[in-house]
């Protein structure tokens, strides 16, 4: 009997059913070794050689292990294709002793648990590879090193509980510097101005448009920077005589997405589906394991989620291609397959996997609806488009631009209007998917209508609309947008982007206001003190380098030793530096409330369950109170008389409830509206941006409508 030793039972069973009466296949539950949890775990005098123990709640998943082992006449290792799952295979070799007892030992990899993969990686199995091993245990001894000694100042100098990480606190300094680069935001003043316009009469078919003033015909911009400036362009601007000055149509190809990496997944996933990033690896998780289909059982739905690789198989690419054909038709297939890889060329890209893509392109989502939840169907469905989507043909679209000429009368200089518009010939990938752009960088599409018009057609003006807008500050990170930040800035690598939006949301310094991170006053504080202190810690440029080196680790191009031990030196003597250049930070902020023991002034302060209310006059008086944010919305509950209060969960996470609990609990996930449903009364509540909708019946708006109905009423 052969034993194979995959990371979880979901895993094990979907390749049991591949590999036969031959094979025990066992789940060791993940990591079974890791550095102790109370101490460094680290011999520094010693060339940093890590102290490994078995995980206390592993210990019986090891014993089992090694009985099964004893009894196997080979063992494989099946843990996942990259960094971790290679060290996951190393730390059982060491835990069970395998390299000890002379017994056939096998790594073996696969990127997709279909039987084709699996039963080909057991005919070409290799040994570890102790680069990728190395690689990932310099990244824990370096993620030890800076927690195990930051932590603990952090706990001495500002408040127990908070912790610090390498990659972490690089991250939360990118939100909190985002947040001072609004804060610092000085909006200027600027206006715009459209014309409507139509073709001269007796021509006019009805159809009209509009055109955007860009400025001079002789390339001259026009910079409007008030309402003055503006009624007096408009005043000129009434008398001119309006005609076509050029119209240009231009066929322009629109090229698809490459398939899904585990970044680009996470922000599409965000974009379109509202998942976060640790909920869409949870699922892709599950795709990747095995879902139960019917009589086929357990089937693996999709490649390894954690890749950075745009390569697809050529095997899947002419499955893909076919299935387009015969679905879709020849005309939305290309002459040749597409691949992206010189898209995805970045220094940090690591050992090559493949894309993210469903196993086989046959199983169309529809099909699968009945086996999968629904977050399941809807993240398998976005897989399987995008991938699709990819090898099927450019979408062509007629590009049109037009540009108007208004002669002016009261000066010599012609004003010049511009307007853009486009039609689809051929609709190609576009009529099965459409990537997504981040609501900060959305540009507003126009396909309207134009009029048939010529060089040299009279216009006749039908009106103008002057518009006041302020320059906007830059828009604070979603999930999407942080995460294609991070991956710009070669900060983490695909398996950390989750786990870093987590931790931060966790620890407390970070939170979510529909949908986008802002900075917690503890966050402030510990991003402040880190940047001040430990410069490299948090330096982008730092920790991007950093990655580089744990790259190169695992191309065999530098010891791993080595690399720990350049970053550690200088980090020890900061650490030193600190413990007496740090003075005792308290974090506290004034509030209108009194003491109702002493009178004195009640002060906001951070505990390690969170924020509390606590006497200004403390040690004297030693009065506290639990930490309420007022929303100024009633309960909607019949009978109760409490308010709408911001909480906070014993996971981090905002949540809004009454001050009236435990008699009452009423409870909302997301920030109510001042303002009350227009239709039935209830609560608004912030759904989407710039959005609302109300708890209790149908009722939806733009919040700019809402707000100037309540002001009215």
């Amino acid at each position: 009997m052969k034993l194979v030793i995959v990371e979880s039972p979901a895993k094990s069973r979907t390749i049991s059913r591949f590999l036969g009466s031959d094979y025990t296949v066992k789940a060791s539950l993940g990591h079974v070794r890791d550095l102790p949890a109370k101490e460094l775990g680290i011999d520094i005098t010693n060339g940093f050689t890590p102290k490994y123990v078995i995980i206390p709640q592993r210990k019986q998943v090891v014993s089992e292990l090694k009985r099964a082992a004893e009894g196997a006449s080979a063992v494989y290792l099946a843990t996942d294709p990259d960094r971790e799952g290679e060290a996951i295979s190393w730390h059982l070799v060491k835990a069970l002793k395998l390299d000890n007892d002379g017994k056939p030992l096998h790594r073996v990899v696969f990127h997709e648990i279909t039987r084709e993969a699996v039963e080909e990686a057991f005919q070409q199995p290799r040994s570890i590879d102790m680069n990728l091993v190395n690689a990932q245990q310099a990244r824990r001894l370096l993620d030890r090193l800076v927690g195990y000694m930051l932590s603990p100042l952090l706990w001495r100098k500002v408040q127990r509980g908070l912790s610090a990480g390498r990659v972490q606190s690089a991250a939360l300094r990118m939100i909190v510097d985002r947040e001072r680069e609004i804060q610092d935001f000085v909006p200027t003043e600027y206006w715009l101005i459209e014309a409507e316009l139509s073709k001269m009469p007796p021509e006019d078919t009805g159809t009209s448009f509009r055109a955007l003033l860009v400025g001079f015909t002789d390339g001259t911009k026009i910079e409007i920077p008030n309402r003055e400036k503006a009624e007096e362009l408009q005043a000129e601007l009434k008398a001119a005589n309006y005609y076509v000055k050029s119209l240009q149509v231009k066929e322009m190809l629109r090229q698809p997405a490459p398939p899904f990496i585990t970044s680009t997944l996470q922000q599409e996933a965000w974009r379109k589906l509202r998942f976060t990033a640790q909920r869409t690896m949870s699922i892709a998780q599950q795709l990747y394991e095995g879902i139960p289909i019917g009589d086929e059982g357990p089937v693996g739905l999709i490649t390894y989620m954690r890749t950075d690789s745009t390569h697809v198989a050529a095997s899947a690419l002419a499955e893909t291609r076919q299935f387009i054909k015969e679905k879709l038709g020849a005309q939305y297939l290309p002459p040749h397959a597409r691949t992206f890889e010189k898209a995805k060329k970045a220094k940090w890209t690591q050992e090559a996997h493949e894309a993210i893509r469903p196993t086989r392109v046959h199983r169309e989502p529809e099909n699968l609806r009945p086996f999968l939840t629904s977050d399941q169907f809807k993240l398998y469905e976005l897989i399987w488009k995008r991938m699709v989507a990819s090898q099927m043909a450019a979408a062509v679209l007629d590009v049109v631009t037009l540009e108007v000429e208004a002669k002016g009368q009261k000066t010599n200089r012609d004003y010049l209007f511009r307007t853009t518009s486009y039609t689809v010939k051929f609709p190609g990938f576009l009529s099965l998917y459409s990537e997504d752009r981040d609501e900060d960088t959305k540009e507003e599409a126009t396909a309207l209508p134009l009029p048939r018009l010529s060089p040299g057609n009279p216009l006749l003006l039908l009106g103008l609309f002057p518009q006041q807008c302020f320059t906007q500050p830059p828009p604070r990170y979603t999930e999407a947008t942080l995460i294609k930040a991070l991956e710009q800035k070669g900060i983490g690598r695909p398996s950390t982007y989750a786990p870093i939006l987590a931790t931060i949301q966790e620890r407390g310094y970070v939170y979510k206001e529909n949908g986008r991170f802002r900075p917690d006053e503890i966050g402030t504080v510990v991003s402040d003190l880190l940047t001040q202190h430990f410069p490299k810690i948090v330096e982008l440029d730092f920790t991007a380098r950093m990655e580089e080196e744990l790259d190169n680790i695992a191309r065999g191009k530098k010891q791993w030793v080595s690399v720990v031990k350049e970053f550690y030196e200088p980090f020890e003597r900061m650490v030193a530096r600190a413990q007496t250049d740090i003075n005792k930070i308290r974090v506290v902020k004034p509030t209108q409330e009194k003491c109702p023991d002493c009178g004195s002034p009640m002060v906001v302060r951070i505990g390690r369950y969170g924020k509390f209310l606590a006497c200004s006059n403390y040690p004297e008086c030693k009065k506290t109170m639990p930490f309420l944010v007022r929303t100024g919305v009633s309960c909607p509950r019949p009978g109760c008389d409490g308010e709408i209060v911001e909480k906070m969960s014993k996971k981090k996470r905002r949540f809004y409830a009454c001050t009236r609990y435990p008699e009452c609990n009423f409870t909302l996930n997301r920030r109510p509206l001042p303002h009350p449903c227009p239709n039935c009364g209830n609560i608004l509540i912030m759904w989407r941006k710039n959005l609302a909708k109300c708890i209790a019946c149908d009722y939806k708006a733009e919040l700019d409508e809402i707000e100037r109905v309540g002001t009215k009423a």
